[in-house]
């Protein structure tokens, strides 16, 4: 895959990219599985990796660094993402009694220090914020995250599941680019197209992260009304294409300029949605997808 800017300010990232937002519960095999899915990706020139704090019940970030540190590949030939801001229970941070968010400067500088040494690097290459936390002194944010940057610990800031409001909100506190906005988008929900998350991610010439790019698997086996109609409609295009369904229904999201968020440990579907670069998709048949799916 040839690598392209995420935003008119940077950096270069795999076209996908793939995150652990989906792996919640760890076991012994679970370091091996990780090495055997990132060897998997990079093969297919997926270079680019996206963490959470909170993955795995706060544990994702120190088996990539194991990864990391077994130098089967070079540091500076990935791209890492994390991120802070939303605090789950935990049984180790006991003092976190209910699911909230937390965007103090206090937190993010912590968490940032914390994710450098689970993942056994010197720098971040973007962070993002994990929602807004509505009752953060935003001065404070900005301010912990222009010293986090200045430092050199992290490279690029980026946000999560951010409204088109609470983007402009945080924006206007930053003297310093925000690279991207991950959001939930398929062919199963678009209402980031009608809330005009997707308008104003291209306005400030960024390239929306699509998590869910295949909506958790209900596209090639959910059973309610709309991923019947909408499986149909794919089945019914990709002969002409001749590629699987799933690779189609990425193409859909490619076709908008979304780059997908891969969440999958099957290795099928990883190949499937990389294979989804290669098509070029005809303007009436994205229309046909889109209107299935409303």
């Amino acid at each position: 895959m040839e690598k392209i800017y995420l935003s008119d300010a940077g950096p270069k990232v795999s076209p996908a990219i793939y995150g652990f937002y989906r792996w919640n519960e760890l076991s012994n095999d679970t370091s091996s599985e990780m090495e055997r899915i990132v060897n998997l990706c990079l093969d297919l020139g997926i270079n680019t990796f996206d963490h959470a704090d909170i993955y795995g019940d706060y544990g994702i970030e120190a088996l990539f660094g194991e990864l990391i540190a077994k130098k089967s590949f070079k540091r500076e030939d990935i791209v890492l993402f994390t991120k802070c801001g939303l605090r789950t229970p935990s049984t180790k941070y006991p003092e976190v009694r209910v699911e909230h968010l937390d965007t103090s400067a206090e937190h993010i500088i912590a968490s940032v220090e914390s994710s450098l040494k689970k993942l056994k690097t010197d720098y971040i290459d973007i962070f993002l914020l994990n929602h807004l936390d509505p009752i953060a002194n935003l001065e404070e944010t900005a301010s912990a995250l222009l010293k986090l940057k200045t430092s050199g610990k992290v490279k690029n800031i980026g946000i999560t599941n951010f409204s088109v409001f609470e983007h402009q909100l945080l924006a206007s506190y930053l003297n310093i680019p925000i690279v991207t906005n991950h959001i939930e988008l398929n062919l199963l929900n678009t209402s980031a197209l009608d809330s005009g998350q997707i308008d104003y991610i291209k306005q400030r010439y960024m390239r929306p992260l699509a998590s869910a790019p295949l909506a958790e698997g209900r596209i090639a086996s959910g059973t309610d009304a709309v991923a019947v109609k909408v499986r149909t409609k794919l089945e019914e295009i990709a002969p002409k294409y001749g590629v699987d369904i799933e690779s189609l229904a990425v193409a859909w999201l490619v076709k908008l300029g979304a780059l997908p968020l891969i969440g999958t440990k099957n290795d099928q579907r990883i190949k499937n949605i990389a294979a989804s670069f290669a098509i070029d998709l005809d303007r009436q048949d994205w229309y046909e997808l889109y209107q299935a799916g409303k």
